[in-house]
């Protein structure tokens, strides 16, 4: 397994600790939490510039990465929902999407990387994600659930997106 791939894998030990603190009320574990979510967001970057830097791109880690990102945005916002920050409806577009592409690659031959759309889907989870886990002010509730719904529009619009062109590729053949 390559380097990339590996810190990719440890994105999902952080996973764990910060579900463990979203549950716990205070300053201090909102800002624990933050810092982990962070961490781990910021490792998605890392895992992708090594691999290309080092020439390690590799279909596992094209498989993981994205799989990985799953987790780490779905986690928090399952406990965001059992908390009432966010609509479970909004999350359901978000799973459901993400399950849709999922199953979708199992039938590729060939396991493509992120566009752009899929990235700035990714971008507007972790914003969203961070400022309805910081512990703010309460008038940042607003821009938070803005920037979440901001998120959900994004994921179905690159989810759209990334399905345009298989549509087109199979009617030219047929």
């Amino acid at each position: 397994m390559t380097i990339p791939n590996w810190i990719t894998f440890s994105r999902l030990l952080g996973i764990p600790f910060l579900l463990y603190g979203l549950y716990n009320p205070s300053i201090e574990a909102q800002w624990i939490c933050l810092t982990i979510f962070l961490i781990a967001a910021l490792t998605d970057w890392l895992d992708g510039y090594l691999a290309r830097k080092l020439n390690q791109i590799s279909d596992l880690g094209k498989f993981l990465d994205p799989l990985v990102d799953k987790f780490l945005i779905l986690a928090p916002l399952l406990v965001l929902v059992e908390l009432g920050k966010v609509p479970a409806w909004g999350v359901f577009v978000i799973l459901a999407r993400e399950l849709a592409i999922a199953g979708w690659r199992v039938n590729q031959t060939k396991i493509s990387g992120a566009n752009i759309w899929g990235k700035l889907k990714t971008v507007s989870q972790i914003i969203a994600v961070s400022l309805l886990i910081a512990p703010l002010s309460p008038q940042s509730d607003i821009p938070a659930i803005i920037a979440f719904w901001v998120s959900v529009a994004l994921t179905v619009i690159s989810g759209i997106i990334y399905l345009i062109p298989t549509q087109h590729q199979q009617t030219s053949t047929m």
